[in-house]
């Protein structure tokens, strides 16, 4: 770890979004887990597992979309909330749609409504997003204007940009031959660097995967990265610490990424910009913490 410590404050303090509201539902929930294995050395195959795993972003392009799955753990305190989402991504268009749902409170009960993502080149979309908002309305973030790079704001790790983080891999090991969902994959467990990702990174996820290596409390992500015989993704997941202004300490978050259904039609048509929410969202109560940024509303659309 590199130690460097997040100081930010003002907009991007309040940027933590989605993540922001777990932090009040947490109290009440616990959860750990663990897991270890001895390592093998190379693939399996003999080839380098640091290689492999930085031309795995690639070889997605090459497949076009998929269904994922996604979960987001934060521990905070000594306890555990998880959100899950569920949707599709065009690798080649860096399009996707999500549902994502938030935890239910100590209670059991629900507090808010499932959000609909729409992820971009360089943007966020949320309908469903925060009080305030219209129930017609969009709210719309520029990834690389959050100090985490969206890759926990939103809730979800945008698919591609998790494969893009493994670009900056620079140790792995590979563990040996297991499934998931059924099929074969191989598993490897190593340490990327979001600075060296940023660098190798396409133009849609450079500048945020930049402001991830430099808003986090540590550029080092370590992962557990499970491919198939093609070399494709089925299973990434990876662990952040970022500082939210309203805890002593970081708060560590483990973003998972399922994708499936390769060759999945996708069709995520953005915002018109009439459609989107130009006012402020308002802070959540209970959480401490802002729902919205200062940018949320307005700006132009990326192309797609």
């Amino acid at each position: 770890m590199d130690g460097r410590q997040h100081t930010r404050t003002g907009r991007t303090a309040t940027a933590v979004g989605i993540m922001g509201l777990t932090v009040g539902l947490a109290v009440g929930t616990a959860g750990c887990s663990g897991s270890g294995a001895a390592a093998e050395g190379v693939n399996g195959n003999g080839s380098d597992p640091v290689v492999t795993l930085r031309q795995a972003a690639d070889v997605l392009l090459g497949a076009g979309s998929s269904r994922t799955g996604t979960s987001m753990e934060m521990a905070t305190g000594g306890t555990r909330v998880t959100i899950r989402g569920t949707g599709v991504y065009d690798y080649r268009r860096r399009t996707g749609r999500l549902t994502v749902v938030l935890p239910e409170d100590p209670r059991g009960v629900s507090e808010h409504r499932p959000i609909t993502e729409l992820l971009a080149p360089g943007a966020l979309f949320m309908k469903n997003r925060g009080a305030g908002v219209p129930a017609d309305k969009w709210v719309r973030v520029e990834t690389a204007s959050m100090s985490d790079g969206n890759l926990v704001t939103g809730g979800a790790t945008d698919p591609y940009a998790a494969a893009e983080i493994l670009r900056g891999t620079r140790t792995a090991a590979y563990l040996g031959r297991t499934e998931v969902g059924g099929t074969p994959v191989r598993h490897y467990r190593g340490t990327a660097d979001l600075a060296d990702a940023a660098r190798s990174a396409s133009a849609g996820n450079r500048a945020s995967l930049a402001a991830a290596a430099k808003g986090f409390a540590t550029a080092e992500v370590p992962f557990d990265a499970y491919l198939d015989d093609e070399g494709r993704v089925r299973k990434l997941r990876q662990h952040f610490s970022f500082v939210n202004s309203t805890r002593s300490g970081p708060v560590a978050v483990a973003s998972t990424t399922l994708l499936y259904g390769f060759g999945t039609p996708v069709d995520v048509t953005l915002p018109r910009p009439r459609d989107i929410y130009a006012g402020r969202i308002a802070e959540n109560e209970g959480t401490g913490t802002g729902t919205g940024t200062e940018e949320g509303g307005g700006g132009n659309q990326p192309s797609h």
